[in-house]
Parts: structure tokens; C-alpha cells; sequence
């Protein structure tokens, strides 16, 4: 079984041809979704991307209840994201990828 696992609406399911559901669904263009490259795992919650984060090295901030944040100390980097999964938009993802080069990567589904 192939396709691409998807996250809409609080629930998970696998699209097989994902290009012509995009076509398909229509006026919004193809969207966007964080593959971490080394597991080639969509990133489907923040529960996934907190996991893979962690083990990068990223520590979890908790000062603002609006946003979840992540900090590396061997840098000055500041990840930070809408509290919520279903607002996690191509902005926050790009900018993940550039904090962490070659281990993540944004894709049109």
C-alpha cells in the first residue's frame, strides 16, 4: 500500500493518489506537508514532530500558553508554532526545514 498520510479536521487516513485528490478538491492548489527525510515519515501531529524534534536535540519551551516552542541551546534558534495542528500552515514547516538542514523537508501533496 502507497500514498501519503494526511491530517484534516482531528483525523488521519492514507490518500493514495494524492496529486489528483488535490486536482480534484479543487481551488486551493496542491497543499503542503513536513516529511522528516531520514524516517520519510509525514509529519501528522505535533505529538510526530515533537518526537523526531527532541531527538534532534530541540528542547520543549512552555512560557506562552498561545504556541508551542522549541529552543536548541548550541544555537539562538526559535522554533515556534500555533498551539493548534489544524493551524500549522507552509510557513512553520519551511521554517523547521531551515533549522534543520537534511532532516526535514516540505512536499506538495
Amino acid at each position: 500500500m502507497s500514498g501519503v498520510w494526511v491530517f484534516k479536521n482531528g483525523v488521519i487516513r492514507l490518500v493514495e493518489n494524492p496529486r489528483a485528490e488535490a486536482l480534484d478538491g479543487g481551488s486551493h492548489g496542491p497543499r503542503k506537508v513536513l516529511v522528516h527525510i531520514p524516517s520519510n515519515e509525514v509529519i501528522a501531529s505535533y505529538t510526530d514532530l515533537e518526537q523526531k524534534l527532541l531527538a534532534l536535540g530541540w528542547e520543549r519551551y512552555y512560557d506562552d500558553p498561545e504556541l508551542l516552542q522549541f529552543h536548541k541551546r548550541s544555537t539562538i534558534d526559535l522554533i515556534s508554532l500555533p498551539k493548534e495542528f489544524s493551524k500549522f500552515k507552509s510557513i512553520y514547516m519551511y521554517d523547521i526545514v531551515i533549522k534543520n538542514c537534511q532532516m526535514f523537508e516540505v512536499m506538495d501533496i
